[in-house]
């Protein structure tokens, strides 16, 4: 292997490590989602209807996150409102709370993706 051939594995493992480690970054501690669980907090599938209908976790709504803009105001009123976001992987719930702290919304975390979400949801 040549030494631009090293560096360029390098470059590429590096890149990987950091955008995880970004993602990771913006999830709510399973401590916290838990503990929001207690208090009432609502839990926002942010997935396609299609894929909500495929499967989805209990005690969950489906709001896409297309609509999210839209519909949650009529859903949610009250600012204030602890609200839990997943989809499948985490992306589209960090997305979605971005938008939402842009709403106004004050209390709004990402659980992440579909299998973390159903592991803090579970217990």
């Amino acid at each position: 292997m040549t030494d631009m051939d090293w560096h360029f594995f390098l470059m590429v493992g590096l890149m990987v490590v950091v955008l995880l480690g970004l993602k990771r970054l913006g999830l709510v501690s399973v401590e916290t989602a838990r503990t929001c669980l207690k208090q009432g907090a609502l839990v926002v599938d942010v997935r396609s209807a299609e894929e909500f209908k495929a499967r989805h976790l209990a005690n969950t709504v489906n709001i896409p996150l297309g609509e999210l803009q839209n519909s949650l105001p009529r859903r949610v009123s009250d600012k204030n409102q602890v609200l839990l976001l997943h989809c499948l992987s985490g992306t589209r719930s960090g997305i979605a709370k971005r938008a939402l702290k842009a709403m106004g919304y004050t209390n709004v975390f990402n659980l992440g993706s579909y299998g973390r979400a159903r592991r803090i949801l579970s217990q």
